[in-house]
């Protein structure tokens, strides 16, 4: 179960921004396969790995799944894109 920060805190997004959201978990579904509920789950999980070791803008974070060509070149294969805006580093190795 993931938890919508913005809901708790009282930022809301205004509703042309719902829509893209929902319309671009409709449109990765249909590229990959997954449902948008499973797409939901391995956000919150890489949040979640990340956290450990990182503090993350959360508010900026864009985790997409997109098409790209495979190595070989000769297939379009699924790949995840993640764009996460990173703080300040946890204890760098210390």
């Amino acid at each position: 179960m993931l938890i919508d920060f913005s809901k708790i805190f009282g930022r809301s997004k205004p509703s042309k921004d719902v829509a893209k959201e929902r319309l671009q978990l409709v449109l990765i579904h249909d590229r990959a396969n997954v449902s948008p509920e499973f797409l939901e789950m391995v956000k919150g999980e890489i949040i979640k790995v990340i956290q450990h070791y990182m503090e993350i803008d959360e508010s900026a974070l864009d985790i997409q799944l997109t098409r790209t060509k495979s190595e070989e070149g000769d297939r379009v294969v699924p790949a995840l894109v993640a764009n996460i805006p990173i703080k300040n580093v946890k204890n760098a190795g210390k």
